[in-house]
């Protein structure tokens, strides 16, 4: 028996997607799905063909409105610490398909959900939530289409709209979807309804009714799961959504031989060249032979090996990615050499997207929405 958590604040164990796809309720993005996406993004993203966004609600109906120019996207970010590769995964995907689609990004960044729900202080948030911003500004959306609402500054924006929500949402009803007790404070009860505002924002500012789609890792889906029965009774349609799985921790491995989602080790957009490289070579867990001459006659295990499974993310090169494979399971290439090529990758990765993040420094206004 396969025992995971999925909650918007809690991923731990080893998660079976089949198992999440059931239980949450949500579609596959199946050959026919894609097809449909492929007309309207021109190509198909690495991320699409490598079933890493996997899941959805809704898709076709924003790709309709799509077509009739009634679509937005909307995302989000939680300013409480440093943003890691599972982060950058879903908002260089994010930024992909806003480019693709033509549309507009509406992106919030949830301040107060962090204070409410994180033992930090209300200042501490407000630092990262500098930090965060200038990262995300670095990935290249494209300002004048992408807006970023935040949550305590954009209250007298977002509240008139979270108090809709929320005299339709009971506590029955968020306690079940988010297992709230007693010891909860009132601020996180409320909260899902600030984070559904946005869903429905650029309806209400441009005075029509408009469809959103929502990039997001699935264990964001019990918010939007909530949204979704509340939004029709304002009016709204409810938001659609393109789930991706998680980027494993470092660490890897359990008990059962499946690849964990654990937090772990991560890596951050801010670590310097020798940081990636230490933590890759210490905590990036091996489907290597335990000596490299049973490595050579036996061959690794990528299905295992974290640097492959990495590299299925952020190796575009759909050959270069199969060679890897294929060398890596006959013996050809070793654990060690595998990391390097992993180390390689992100070290590029980091030392472009750091050059853009000092230039983000004096573009952060040109971002926030100012209506």
């Amino acid at each position: 028996m396969t025992k995971f958590t999925i909650t918007p604040w809690e991923v731990k164990g080893n998660i079976d997607y089949d198992k999440v796809i059931r239980e949450f309720g949500v579609s596959k993005i199946d050959e026919n799905l894609l097809k449909k996406l492929e007309k309207h993004t021109k190509k198909l993203h690495p991320f699409l063909k490598r079933n890493i966004f996997f899941a959805h609600r809704d898709l076709e109906f924003a790709l309709q409105e799509h077509e009739k120019g009634n679509l937005f996207m909307y995302t989000g970010c939680g300013p409480s610490g440093p943003i890691h590769m599972g982060h950058y995964m879903v908002w260089s995907f994010t930024k992909w398909l806003q480019e693709a689609l033509d549309v507009e990004l509406w992106f919030q960044f949830t301040d107060d959900e962090k204070f409410l729900f994180k033992d930090m202080s209300y200042e501490e948030i407000q630092k990262w939530l500098y930090e965060n911003m200038l990262d995300i500004i670095a990935i290249g959306f494209d300002p004048k289409k992408t807006h970023f609402l935040i949550d305590t500054k954009h209250a007298s924006l977002l509240y008139p709209e979270a108090v809709k929500v929320a005299k339709k949402l009971t506590f029955s009803t968020v306690k079940g979807a988010f297992g709230f007790t007693n010891e909860t404070n009132v601020g996180s009860i409320f909260y899902t309804a600030m984070q559904a505002a946005p869903c429905f924002l650029p309806s209400v500012i441009k005075g029509k009714k408009m469809a959103c789609l929502i990039p997001h890792a699935i264990d964001q889906d019990p918010h939007f799961r909530v949204t979704r029965d509340v939004i029709p009774k304002l009016g709204f349609y409810k938001p659609a959504s393109i789930q991706c799985r998680f980027l494993p921790g470092l660490g890897g491995i359990s008990e059962d031989g499946k690849l964990s989602s654990s937090t772990g080790q991560a890596i951050y957009l801010t670590d310097d060249e020798k940081t990636v490289k230490n933590k890759i070579n210490k905590y990036a867990f091996s489907g290597g032979q335990t000596t490299i001459e049973e490595h050579r006659k036996h061959g690794g295990n990528p299905d295992v090996d974290v640097s492959y499974q990495w590299l299925t993310f952020f190796e575009e090169d759909d050959k270069k990615l199969e060679k890897i494979y294929h060398d890596y399971k006959s013996g050809k290439l070793l654990s060690g050499e595998l990391k390097m090529i992993l180390i390689e990758k992100l070290n590029a990765l980091l030392k472009d997207h750091q050059k853009k993040r000092e230039k983000a420094k004096s573009m952060v206004d040109k971002y926030i929405y100012h209506g």
